[in-house]
């Protein structure tokens, strides 16, 4: 008898599971992650494969995806391109690394660049942890710069062969459609089989998680709004099948994007509610006042890294707010940001 535990990571087991003619979900692990696993898909085009994403370069994914492959019956030399969502270790790396290999063509949304050309000079979290310390979370960032294990290996931090715009991308017979969609990351694209129905959404919509939002090293200003923003523009199209980087395929983007906008929508509330005292208050305050995952756990009671990634979240949130008029903002003497209700 399997545990619901263990039915929520059955996505994450090992092979090449066909979701539409010709295309294949292929979980490749991510060691040492709470996201367990990642989704590339394999789209066969007509002289050897097309991937959807890449995979993190670690030893686990590049067994598990030579043992899929030789599943449908050939390897990965047989990979002529990747296109990738957006570029973070788990959805680039290993792409990099196949095209030292191989040759394997590398495409990446535009707005990716200053990401990728950036990625060398910017410290680990930077940006984030300078939202920590204006967020008047100091201890949480000094405990994050200093317990927070070694820095990610630049190695396979490459530049692509072809950056992408809106527009067609066709894989043999098949037409994809290339979405921007920036929040998750400001260069994030979706790429949509419109004959098909099918949604390959990368980290845009995920159908357990809510994805983190600008979490790289360039965010724009506002990447909470652009996320919503892109959702919206999701769900203006017909409904498709979603392929998401991380969890099973869902016969419904629609749905999920209905989700998605209302979890958001809540978390306003909750924030409203807090702000609704008098008072100014920091960022890091509203976050500890907030329960977080869906088992409303404490700020305090989550590890380091989800601590960072709750704070910035809050953040992004109360800016929205601010942005909408109902918050204004000030910074005190030592540079942290200050929020109130507008009276």
């Amino acid at each position: 008898m399997t545990t619901a535990s263990e039915d929520r990571l059955a996505w994450t087991r090992p092979g090449a599971f066909e979701v539409a003619k010709g295309v294949y979900r292929i979980p490749l692990p991510m060691p040492e992650d709470g996201l367990s696993a990642i989704n590339v898909y394999a789209i066969e085009d007509g002289t050897g494969l097309t991937l959807v994403d890449g995979g993190w370069a670690v030893a686990p994914a590049r067994r598990d995806i030579e043992a899929a492959l030789k599943q449908l019956g050939t390897t990965p030399r047989s990979i002529t391109r990747i296109l990738v969502t957006h570029a973070h270790r788990d959805h680039y790396t290993l792409a990099v690394e196949l095209r030292r290999e191989f040759g394997t063509r590398i495409s990446l949304g535009i707005d990716e660049k200053i990401s990728v050309e950036g990625i060398s000079k910017s410290g680990r979290f930077a940006t984030q942890l300078r939202i920590l310390r204006e967020s008047g979370a100091e201890e949480l960032a000094w405990k994050i710069e200093h317990d927070g294990g070694e820095p990610e290996p630049l190695t396979n931090w490459e530049l692509p062969d072809e950056w992408l715009h809106e527009g067609q991308v066709d894989i043999g017979t098949r037409q994809l459609r290339i979405l921007s969609t920036p929040g998750h990351t400001r260069g994030h694209v979706v790429f949509i089989d419109e004959e098909d129905k099918l949604l390959l959404a990368g980290d845009h919509v995920l159908p357990h998680i809510t994805p983190s939002i600008g979490f790289e090293a360039y965010p724009r200003e506002s990447p909470l709004q652009e996320f919503l923003d892109s959702l919206r523009k999701v769900r203006a199209l017909p409904d498709l099948k979603l392929l998401p980087a991380h969890g099973p395929a869902a016969p419904s983007v629609h749905a999920r994007v209905d989700e998605l906008m209302a979890h958001h929508e809540a978390r306003f509330n909750e924030i409203r509610v807090v702000m609704g005292a008098s008072g100014w208050k920091h960022g890091y305050e509203v976050a500890q006042a907030l329960g977080w995952t869906r088992r409303k756990k404490a700020l305090l009671d989550m590890d380091l890294l989800n601590q960072m990634l709750a704070v910035n979240e809050t953040v992004h949130h109360l800016r929205v707010l601010e942005e909408q008029g109902e918050l204004e903002k000030r910074s005190d003497p030592s540079g942290v940001v200050l929020f109130q209700k507008v009276p």
